[in-house]
């Protein structure tokens, strides 16, 4: 997974097939580190399209390092 911050800029033109379909290019693929089968997540913001890739929890783990996970909890909360 590619961290945010970490991203390279990568600006192609996409072409839509007559099925409504497009293809990612390989500099946008590699630039995000898309996979075959990976699940794109669609936003339609300010009349433009936003593919945002969805990323399984799994891999989110510890990607915040060091952010202080205690917090005070009430009484009867264990």
């Amino acid at each position: 997974m590619t961290k945010p911050g970490s991203i390279p800029t990568a600006s192609e033109t996409l072409t839509v097939s007559s099925k409504y379909q497009v293809v990612l290019p390989r500099r946008v693929r590699e630039a995000l580190g898309i996979r075959p089968g990976q699940k794109l997540q669609a936003l339609v913001i300010g009349g433009r399209i936003e593919l945002v890739p969805i990323v399984p929890m799994r891999e989110l783990r510890g990607f915040l390092p060091g952010l202080d996970t205690d917090v005070p909890r009430e009484d009867d909360r264990e």
